[in-house]
């Protein structure tokens, strides 16, 4: 549904119907889940707290596009600081839905750290939830206004769709042959930015999982061994894509670098994944937000070089965190 006037009619009657059927249907639905959820042993209720998630989730999304057609009425809809602030709000309060219906804590750590000035964000991608928690994070934690490059899939959510078009993201076809005019999107979404702006980039460049990472790998060992010797270890994290990093920081050379990092999303890349999860006491993930200043980056071929050292020292982390 590449077609805006095809796809949002679809996506934002599709979270309404969503959220009026489970709003009126609830004594039924909330009796009929807290019986299956116990009578199979899931003390943590994962199916009910699953599905009460789910409310709380559209009606969200339904309170976004109502804050977007209201700047909209009031000619604000081209005014950055008031999509920061309805992308600042949406972001906030997923993540409180999170705590108080699921039971999920965030502790983070180095989000008052970020250099002065512009910043490009690099970050680790596991799970379904890294954008918001990343747009949480340097939103309303180190108070700055993140941009995203996201896959084009993403517009599929009505509040990323309208309020993430009207902020300088830019929604990539992963698919698409045409990498320049690709390079040239990110690039674009770089300009013009000011001292609280941070351009966020995952340059694993999709979700982790051993099944990816097996297939990368194998398919970097007969395309570089070398780099495949070097990034072979990797236990949780992707082999990095340099090139859409470098785009941004070419855009932007006057900006700083960070670098972020989570634990206790991993599996969080599906419905059954968060079902699990919560089943299992979905309790407490961590976030790390690491500042590199720029001089420490180097340009060109020697950049991949870095980026992977980097993602070699995360995965590591990582690694002893969760052990």
């Amino acid at each position: 549904m590449s077609r805006t006037w095809v796809r949002r009619p679809l996506t934002i009657g599709g979270v309404l119907l969503l959220g009026v059927v489970l709003l009126v249907t609830a004594p039924v639905w909330i009796v009929l889940l807290l019986l299956v959820d116990l009578v199979m042993g899931r003390w943590r209720l994962p199916t009910f707290r699953l599905c009460a998630f789910g409310l709380v989730w559209a009606w969200l999304e339904v309170g976004g596009l109502v804050g977007a057609l209201a700047t909209w009425g009031v000619g604000r809809a081209r005014r950055a600081s008031s999509q920061y602030a309805l992308q600042r709000w949406w972001a906030a309060s997923i993540i409180r839905s999170l705590r108080v219906v699921c039971g999920l804590r965030i502790d983070v750590e180095g989000a008052d750290r970020l250099s002065p000035g512009p910043v490009v964000c690099l970050v680790r991608h596991a799970s379904y939830g890294d954008a918001l928690v990343s747009a949480w994070v340097l939103g309303s934690l180190s108070h700055r206004h993140p941009r995203y490059v996201m896959k084009k899939e993403l517009l599929l959510d009505p509040c990323l769709d309208v309020v993430g078009q009207r902020i300088p993201n830019w929604f990539v076809d992963r698919g698409s042959a045409a990498v320049r005019q690709e390079m040239a999107g990110i690039r674009s979404m770089a300009n013009g930015m000011g001292d609280r702006d941070v351009a966020v980039i995952f340059p694993e460049g999709t979700r982790a999982s051993d099944r990816k990472r097996v297939a990368l790998l194998e398919r970097l060992e007969r395309r570089s061994p070398e780099r495949h010797a070097r990034l072979s270890e990797l236990q949780h994290l992707l082999p990095p894509r340099a090139t859409g990093a470098s785009v941004l920081l070419d855009a932007v050379p006057e900006a700083s670098v960070a670098l972020m990092w989570h634990t206790g999303f991993d599996g969080l890349d599906s419905l059954s994944g968060i079902h699990r999860a919560i089943r299992r006491g979905m309790t407490r993930a961590q976030v790390t937000l690491e500042g590199v200043s720029r001089v420490e980056v180097p340009d060109g071929d020697d950049f991949g070089r870095w980026l992977d050292d980097r993602w070699i020292e995360m995965d590591r982390l990582v690694a002893a965190s969760t052990t």
